[in-house]
């Protein structure tokens, strides 16, 4: 089959050699000495010799995706931010064991690959690896016509890192008594959006929100936080980091119990941190009890640190005012759940 007749059956060669070109400086400009491999080798290769300097690594690895966001970005025809979502969210996977990232793997899939849409993205991605200090080695891009609906597209990521195995981060030390503190988020993150989607239809996405401050579009697509500073540093202030936990799919309700010891359950605190607005107007659009906005999304709370409740007020000073106290840890004889209070 000629290059002719494949573009007729849906697949551009030539987009996806562009979509290379215009990509390859943003990809470099993530690669350290480690990287040994360029742009367009099958594998990506990345020299571990400094590993050898630890006493015991473990690497660290996660694959996720940023959901149905993509149909606000599609919708909006803006994909500057999405790539920021992707790798930020599976560096809070990693970081929630306390791992630090060592190199990223991008996937995208469309019906029809336009070469500047997928240049945007990878552009995001970059730019948040460089910022985690993280190598975009790899990735792939798909053009599927059939699989995926016109103007559709998929993204996804998958990311490896590193912690002393003394250092792992499971949650195991947190005890009846510690305190919870909850890291703001910037928006919805990467979860919820088919609920979102479902209640805001019909609504127009770039009008300005007063209660928002911007347009509904804008405030969707604000870019998945990422806790790797705020954890950083509060390890480098001699803070116990007893237990993480990045709040993703299942909201506050099914996050919080997977790093819980048995005996134990984590009480929140309503009213004890600020609700963005964005989280009130999709409930009163859609009618929503409080249970199940909890099960859902992250309601303003991107990431919970469990630290010794004598630890607590230094780790609010270091965190700054994007931080609250917004719960404990309390005596449990059930398996590990959460209150709400």
């Amino acid at each position: 089959m000629t290059p002719t007749r494949y573009r007729a059956a849906g697949v551009d060669i030539e987009a996806g050699a562009r979509a290379v070109e215009l990509m390859k400086d943003a990809v470099r400009s993530t690669y350290s000495p480690q990287v040994l491999s360029g742009i367009g080798a099958f594998g990506g290769l990345f020299d571990a010799t400094a590993l050898q300097a630890m006493a015991a690594p473990v690497l660290v690895a996660s694959t996720d995706g940023v959901g149905t966001k993509t149909k606000i970005a599609a919708a909006l025809n803006r994909f500057d931010t999405i790539g920021h979502d992707i790798v930020n969210h599976c560096v809070d996977d990693i970081l929630a064991q306390g791992a630090q990232p060592l190199f990223f793997l991008d996937y995208i899939a469309s019906s029809r690959l336009d070469p500047e849409m997928v240049a945007t993205i990878v552009a995001g991605c970059a730019e948040a690896c460089r910022q985690a200090g993280c190598a975009l080695l790899g990735g792939e891009t798909a053009e599927m016509p059939g699989v995926y609906a016109p103007g559709e597209f998929d993204l996804a990521g998958t990311i490896v890192g590193v912690v002393e195995r003394q250092e792992i981060v499971d949650g195991s030390r947190i005890a009846p008594g510690d305190c919870v503190l909850g890291l703001a988020s910037s928006g919805l993150h990467t979860n919820g959006f088919s609920l979102a989607r479902r209640v805001l239809e019909g609504r127009d996405l770039r009008e300005p929100v007063e209660e928002l401050g911007c347009s509904l579009g804008e405030a969707l697509l604000a870019p998945h936080r990422s806790y790797l500073p705020a954890v950083q540093h509060l390890r480098q202030s001699g803070v116990e980091i007893q237990g993480l936990a990045h709040i993703t799919g299942g909201g506050l309700v099914d996050n919080p119990p997977r790093i819980l010891p048995q005996g134990v359950a984590l009480r929140l605190r309503r009213g004890s941190w600020p609700v963005p607005p964005l989280f009130r107007l999709i409930q009163a659009a859609g009618c929503i009890d409080n249970a199940e906005m909890a099960h859902v999304f992250n309601l303003g709370l991107g990431m919970l640190v469990v630290v010794p409740a004598s630890q607590a007020d230094d780790a609010l000073a270091i965190l700054g005012g994007d931080a609250w106290r917004v719960g404990d840890v309390i005596p449990s004889d059930q398996q590990p759940h959460v209150v709400f209070a």
